[in-house]
């Protein structure tokens, strides 16, 4: 099952009406995404969470990510493939950088403002949920489009788990329950990156043999 919906669509090539379309949802993403990356990387700091310090840096990366996917659009397939490639590159990257931050906040003992996290939390689930409802009806489409809904759909349930971590932290008056989180979503990061890489491998094999015939 895992590999069937990983597998590349059957229809790799788009149509103009296809291409204004990503780029009007890719617009709209990027500036959603470029906009929270300024609030939560303030907000993470102020608070000493790494679960939002990860998370501004994950709105970070979307952004550049959309806008990568802006610029490729309606280019050829091996093109495309080749910028989804990169991109699964950097949310790899993001993960283990995720990981650092989440043994140095547990080596040093960190206890994060459990208020700052849930309002900023708050706010973050709203815009990646907007994302996430623009970005639906591409979940299936070539690996270019789909690594940014996979971006998306990382960025919904790692809002889900901040929002979880402020409580916890709230409860318990320990800085445990954020350094979980973070190592979460440092997860899905790596997992979400393993797929993008994967299907633009496959999309860039079909490209090169169809290059060749």
């Amino acid at each position: 099952m895992a590999d069937k919906c990983c597998a590349p669509p059957l229809n790799l090539n788009s149509t103009p009406k296809q291409n204004a379309a990503h780029r009007r949802v890719l617009w709209a993403v990027l500036i959603i995404n470029a906009a929270m990356f300024v609030v939560e990387v303030a907000a993470g700091l102020a608070a000493g969470s790494a679960s939002l310090q990860a998370d501004a840096l994950d709105f970070l990366g979307d952004a550049a990510n959309y806008g990568v996917s802006l610029f490729v659009v309606g280019m050829a397939l091996r093109y495309r493939a080749t910028a989804a490639l990169a991109k699964g590159v950097t949310m790899g990257v993001f993960g283990l950088w995720v990981v650092g931050t989440v043994i140095w906040h547990a080596t040093h003992g960190t206890l994060p403002s459990a208020f700052t996290m849930g309002t900023v939390g708050f706010a973050a689930l709203a815009a990646n949920t907007a994302s996430f409802g623009l970005l639906w009806a591409y979940k299936a489409g070539d690996a270019n489009m789909r690594s940014a809904w996979i971006c998306t759909r990382n960025d919904v349930v790692g809002n889900l788990a901040v929002l979880l971590a402020a409580l916890g932290v709230f409860g318990t008056g320990a800085g445990w329950p954020d350094v979980v989180v973070a190592s979460i979503m440092a997860g899905l990061a790596l997992q979400g990156a393993a797929v993008v890489i994967r299907q633009a491998a496959a999309e860039l094999r079909i490209g090169r043999m169809a290059a060749a015939e």
